[in-house]
């Protein structure tokens, strides 16, 4: 594994329009790790939203057959593990998200895992915000949707401790034997959307928390101006 900084992200690329058949579709590709989120967009909404002049926004994440070295099988996308990764990406999206703005239209955003290597939680939040954006600019020329329902930009990076040392955007070998894991999900002006961390050893420090969510801060920031690049 090529040595970093440690407050360095892996190589970042996010390719815009990847697929056709949906107005957003993004390629997000964090190291070795490659995510295509796509989305899609309709005007309904779900049964209890109904008449309520608001949109929703939801999210569905799998790892495809290839994806590790262990097949993934196909029957297993509905296990526990990955319906909590959904909901993790479909509520840090709607955390940025106006409903009222969106009208009656609901976004359902896809998040294949293509290739693992550390981080695909993460990479899809990042990578399914762009797919979003995309897809209310899409709406907006439609006629269907009746503003900018965005409020901010949103990314996500994994942090942690990592041979006794803190460690930005961990691949799965820093991840495997990291003593602290943890995911933080943030929005461009800075605000905390979620953090999940976990001690896998020995219990960590109020200080080193604050010391992983500084260096949290600082990759979601060079992840924010990624998006903004690929936009651009």
């Amino acid at each position: 594994m090529t040595e970093r900084r440690h407050d360095e992200l892996r190589p970042v690329r996010i390719t815009r329009g990847y697929t056709e058949m949906t107005p957003g579709s993004v390629l997000i590709e964090v190291g070795r790790t490659r995510v295509l989120c796509t989305a899609s967009i309709s005007d309904d909404v779900p049964r209890w939203l109904k008449g309520k002049k608001r949109g929703w926004v939801t999210a569905e994440y799998s790892m495809l057959p290839g994806s590790s070295p262990e097949r993934i099988h196909r029957g297993s996308i509905s296990g526990g593990r990955t319906k909590e990764i959904q909901r993790l990406i479909g509520r840090s999206l709607r955390a940025v998200v106006d409903f009222a703005a969106m009208g009656e239209t609901t976004v359902r955003l896809d998040c294949d895992v293509l290739q693992a290597d550390g981080g695909t939680r993460t990479a899809a939040i990042t990578g399914a915000w762009v797919a979003l954006k995309d897809t209310f600019d899409h709406g907006i020329a439609e006629g269907m949707v009746p503003g900018d329902p965005l409020l901010d930009h949103l990314a996500a990076v994994s942090v942690g401790i990592v041979d006794g040392e803190h460690q930005l955007d961990l691949a799965y070998e820093q991840d495997a034997g990291a003593e602290v894991d943890m995911n933080v999900v943030m929005t461009g002006s800075g605000g905390l959307v979620e953090v999940q961390g976990t001690a896998e050893g020995k219990p960590f420090s109020r200080e080193d928390l604050t010391a992983l969510l500084d260096l949290a801060a600082g990759g979601i920031e060079q992840l924010v101006e990624h998006q903004k690049a690929a936009l651009a």
